[in-house]
């Protein structure tokens, strides 16, 4: 299965610089947040980082769209990571 961090490292610098840093930032951003989130005592700061979480996973998503309509990444590796994505909302 593909990762985001993988798919970016082959791209041209002009793609990796643009599009790939955002990607590669929303996506580490999921599980920072969650993480973060575990680490808080407080029920209703855990809640918050999961919003944040939902919020860079939706992020994501527009930048997997993105990346699959300029032709930086296949349908089969767009349609994987939407399915790994949707398991975690």
């Amino acid at each position: 299965m593909a990762t985001v961090s993988g798919l970016v490292a082959k791209w041209e610098y002009f793609a990796k610089d643009t599009l790939g840093k955002q990607i590669v930032r929303s996506s580490d951003s999921i599980g920072a947040n969650i993480a973060e989130g575990f680490g808080r005592y407080d029920y209703k700061e855990n809640k918050n980082f999961c919003y944040f979480s939902c919020g860079s996973v939706i992020e994501t998503k527009g930048w997997l769209k993105k990346a699959k309509t300029r032709n930086l990444i296949n349908e089969e590796d767009y349609q994987s990571l939407l399915k790994e994505l949707e398991t975690i909302l």
